[in-house]
C-alpha cells in the first residue's frame, strides 16, 4: 500500500504530520478550511481537497465515498471521518480542545456524531452534484 503521507509530502512539496482532506466542492467546507489552514500549518499540518485524485487512490474509495465526511490522516497511519475527524483536529489546536473534554461526557460523543451528520446533511453544495434524493452529505 502507498503510503498516504509520504505521497502527499513527495508531491505537494510540503511535509506534513497529518492532512485534513475537506470537500472542495463545499462552500461551507471550503470556508472552515481557510480558517483552519493557518493554525495547522503551524502545527505542522496542511489541508487538501478530497477532489485531488491521489486522495481516492490512496485511502481507496470512489469519489463519492470521499465526499461523504471529512477525513483527517496523520503521518503514522491514523485515519478518522467525519465527527472524529473534528474531534482529532482539535486535540491538535489548543482553542478547540474544549471539545475534546466536552465529548468525554457521557453520550456526548454520540450526540457529537448526530450533530455532524445533521450539519452534513444540511451544507450548501453545487445542484449538479447533489441530487433530492441522495442529499448533500459531507463537510
Amino acid at each position: 500500500m502507498i503510503s498516504l503521507a509520504s505521497d502527499m509530502t513527495d508531491r505537494k512539496g510540503q511535509h506534513a504530520r497529518g492532512w485534513l482532506f475537506y470537500d472542495a466542492e463545499c462552500e461551507f467546507c471550503t470556508g472552515i478550511a481557510r480558517l483552519l489552514v493557518g493554525p495547522m500549518k503551524r502545527r505542522d499540518l496542511a489541508l487538501a481537497p478530497l477532489q485531488d485524485p491521489r486522495v481516492g487512490m490512496l485511502l481507496g474509495l470512489s469519489p463519492a465515498e470521499l465526499r461523504r465526511a471529512i477525513r483527517f490522516v496523520l503521518a503514522d497511519g491514523k485515519h478518522y471521518v467525519g465527527a472524529d475527524a473534528v474531534l482529532a483536529v482539535a486535540r491538535e489546536l489548543w482553542w478547540a480542545r474544549p471539545l475534546v473534554w466536552l465529548a468525554k461526557f457521557p453520550g456526548m460523543l454520540e450526540l457529537m456524531g448526530v450533530g455532524y451528520r445533521w450539519v452534513a446533511e444540511r451544507r450548501r453544495c453545487p445542484a449538479e452534484h447533489c441530487s433530492s434524493d441522495e442529499g448533500a452529505s459531507s463537510i
